[in-house]
Formats: structure tokens, C-alpha cells, sequence
């Protein structure tokens, strides 16, 4: 199994992590994510890269955080009073 940075499920502790996180740490997270797609791809193109899962799992791992950002987002619009 090739070594990556890449997680495909998320432990409690990485979701713990998530949710401590300020936007600006989750976007810039986001951002290391999806620059390290784009190498992932270049690299598969290139021939360098034997696990095409990788890229799958990368860009999976971007729809997760993107989520967290969206629930942070959600909770923050909500409105206090409720009946």
C-alpha cells in the first residue's frame, strides 16, 4: 500500500480537529487539498503515479472539508429564537 497524505475514512479525532478549525484555517486546508490534487493529476498524466485511486480519494477529501465549511456556515445563519 503506497504511502500518501491522503485520508480515505475520517477518525474521530480528524473530525474533532475539523470542527476546531476557524475558516480561514479550513480554507487554507482546502486550498493545500487542492494543490495537491492538481500534482496528483500532473502526475498521473506524467505516468508517475500507479495508484489511480489516489486522485479519487483527493478529490473526495476536498468534498468532505467543503462540507464542514458549508455546516460552519449553516450554524452561523441560523436564527437564535426558537418557539
Amino acid at each position: 500500500m503506497p504511502k500518501t497524505n491522503l485520508f480515505v475514512i475520517m477518525k474521530k479525532n480528524d473530525i474533532q480537529k475539523l470542527k476546531e478549525m476557524s475558516s480561514q484555517e479550513m480554507e487554507r486546508v482546502i486550498g493545500n487539498a487542492r494543490e495537491d490534487l492538481r500534482k496528483l493529476k500532473f502526475d498521473l498524466a506524467a505516468g508517475k503515479v500507479k495508484d489511480i485511486r489516489s486522485v479519487s480519494e483527493a478529490r473526495k477529501k476536498i468534498a468532505r472539508l467543503m462540507t464542514f465549511v458549508r455546516g460552519k456556515v449553516d450554524q452561523g445563519n441560523q436564527p437564535n429564537d426558537r418557539k
